[in-house]
């Protein structure tokens, strides 16, 4: 007997619908957001229970509050539809759309794996894009003022001479947001040494590091993100969740000629796909760089030379480094392999 429920999340209510396998609708409840009173309601229910509910700040939380209680949990995106709104239409789409297995875009969760390093890579993001916000906002300060600033706006032993070049008024502010870029830049020193301890107790974060162009950090975050490497059947996609798969449209396909029908070369690029992590899209391609810039004897930085002297574009160059890159951490996560760069070696085409 399968019931099929959907959980309409709120900070102090949860409206909770039971839904039958045929669609019949069993049941409606509005319980407290507790631990305590969700699992009693859940153990209420009579039969396989299926539970599906939308991603939001407490779905982590009660994943795994109720994981142990059902027989299958789903995360799923915000569900966007025209019309009427409320909890429960929420809540009966949720149930309606699990049972009929049409859910577009769930939510990876894991919440018992590795959770100390996905914290720590939680807030080493957080303050790290506060301490480049801050840091924004005190060079835009400058800029409004005519001043061209260099990095020694930023090092608490050179900005006075900087903070003397603005008027008055102006330079009160400057000393507000120098004060807090200094805590944040702390902030930042005390999340990277947590982000890289959480790391060394982890060997498959080591072994990611060997990789061109991660090193510790990126190796931290990119097992913090991925968690687990099964989650992806084959690289490309792991380039769609990267941000690294390239999006086309066409129209119109099949024309009819003497041979009959043949397909028309009418397919066009439109650039990444939109729907990624970006977290992860940053790490690869600023692993890319890093070859291109700073490894000048690597393989992969002599495939690169090799396609922008053939006439490719440097970003299109730059991206297929970062396809490549993606592609060998997944291999080197599933294999439990170190990178090898004889794989990633590519034979001079003969002429």
């Amino acid at each position: 007997m399968q019931r099929f429920i959907g959980i309409d999340v709120h900070g102090q209510s949860c409206t909770l619908v039971v839904m039958g396998p045929s669609g019949r609708r069993l049941g409606e409840h509005v319980v407290e957001t507790s631990a305590k009173a969700l699992i009693e309601r859940i153990r209420s229910i009579p039969g396989d229970k299926y539970v599906c509910m939308e991603e939001g700040t407490q779905s982590e939380w009660l994943y795994e509050v109720l994981e142990s209680h059902v027989k299958q949990i789903v995360v799923t995106q915000p569900l966007k539809r025209a019309g009427s709104k409320s909890d429960a239409i929420d809540a009966w789409a949720l149930a309606d759309m699990h049972r009929r297995d049409a859910l577009e875009r769930t939510v990876f969760k894991s919440p018992k794996t590795s959770t100390a390093l996905r914290q720590a890579a939680r807030g080493y993001i957080a303050v790290r894009r506060d301490m480049v916000r801050a840091k924004c906002r005190l060079n835009a300060l400058y800029r409004s003022r005519g001043c061209n600033p260099t990095g020694e706006i930023y090092d608490p032993d050179t900005r006075n001479s900087w903070l003397a070049k603005l008027p008055p008024a102006y330079r009160t502010l400057g000393e507000l947001l120098s004060e807090q870029l200094d805590g944040l830049c702390q902030s930042h020193q005390a999340a990277e040494s947590w982000l890289l301890k959480e790391a060394e107790r982890i060997p498959v974060a080591r072994r990611l590091a060997t990789a061109p162009g991660i090193g510790p950090i990126r190796a931290a975050l990119l097992v913090a993100i991925v968690v687990t490497p099964t989650r992806f059947r084959t690289s490309r996609q792991f380039w769609s969740y990267s941000g690294l798969a390239i999006v086309t449209r066409s129209s119109s396909d099949w024309v009819r000629d003497g041979r009959g029908w043949t397909r028309k070369l009418t397919a066009q690029t439109r650039g990444l796909n939109r729907n990624r992590q970006p977290e992860l899209k940053a790490i690869f391609k600023g692993a890319a760089t890093t070859v291109i810039q700073q490894m000048p004897n690597h393989p992969l930085h002599k495939d690169f030379q090799r396609m922008t002297d053939a006439g490719i574009k440097p970003n299109l160059a730059k991206l297929t480094l970062a396809r490549r890159i993606a592609a060998a951490t997944l291999a080197m996560w599933k294999h439990q392999e170190d990178y090898d760069p004889s794989k990633q070696t590519r034979a001079p085409q003969s002429q």
